[in-house]
């Protein structure tokens, strides 16, 4: 398992369920010895309330600290963590932070970022009603995309974020954040609008919003994309 992980399944979370804790204990009068304690051993995100994904999440933050994992913090403001609700069954990721979003400390705040709240808001929903995070935490030189080891030592934080926060569904803006979290060289324009899935959760790659501000004949495919989110998010 990656640091990361061991050190963010802290104290605080839910014993696994009954039955499991029952056979680890067995197991224990067994003299099995290499098996873990039920109390040792953390349950699935799925299990953790609200308040215990917020305090996991502000643990992450904490581990992370002034990252200097890989060379981005030379130029950086602020670390631009991520923000909303710990417990949102929809997450956005994009690519990494922009000019504005490192001056704030927050991911999406520049004229993409409120052209994002728009089309979260023509969703019926709020900003605080979602999660919003990206690839890399501090900002590439010049808006360039993440080179591979800068990739390399931040995405491991953001799959820990996701798996804290256990969303119903992912939507990847733009080819950066799709390729890095999914694993592909695939161009968006051939997989957006159709649904994939990530360690189980559904993914829909979509065009970033930078991308519509200069191409806002784009628009209206995105909105479609939308549209098959709310369907999903809406199907019990």
């Amino acid at each position: 398992m990656h640091e990361t992980d061991k050190k963010t399944h802290s104290e605080g979370v839910k014993d696994v369920a009954a039955d499991v804790r029952a056979l680890l204990e067995h197991a224990a009068t067994l003299g099995m010895k290499e098996v873990p304690t039920a109390s040792a051993v953390p349950p699935p995100a799925s299990m953790l309330s609200p308040a215990e994904k917020a305090k996991a999440l502000a643990e992450l933050r904490v581990e992370m600290g002034d990252c200097k994992r890989c060379g981005l913090h030379k130029g950086r403001t602020h670390l631009v963590f991520g923000v909303g609700n710990p417990d949102a069954r929809l997450m956005f990721v994009g690519e990494g932070p922009g000019q504005e979003e490192d001056l704030q400390g927050e991911p999406f705040v520049g004229a993409a970022g409120q052209l994002l709240t728009k089309i979260i808001e023509a969703m019926g929903l709020r900003r605080e009603d979602v999660y919003i995070a990206n690839i890399v935490k501090s900002r590439p030189p010049n808006n360039r995309n993440p080179e591979p080891d800068e990739v390399a030592a931040c995405i491991p934080f953001l799959h820990r974020q996701i798996e804290i926060i256990a969303p119903r569904v992912i939507v990847c803006l733009g080819s950066v954040a799709m390729q890095n979290l999914l694993g592909t060289d695939e161009k968006i324009s051939r997989l957006r609008g159709k649904f994939t899935e990530w360690r189980g959760i559904q993914v829909m790659p979509t065009y970033h919003p930078a991308f519509l501000l200069r191409n806002a004949n784009m628009k209206k495919p995105v909105w479609e994309d939308m549209k098959k989110v709310m369907e999903r998010l809406s199907n019990k």
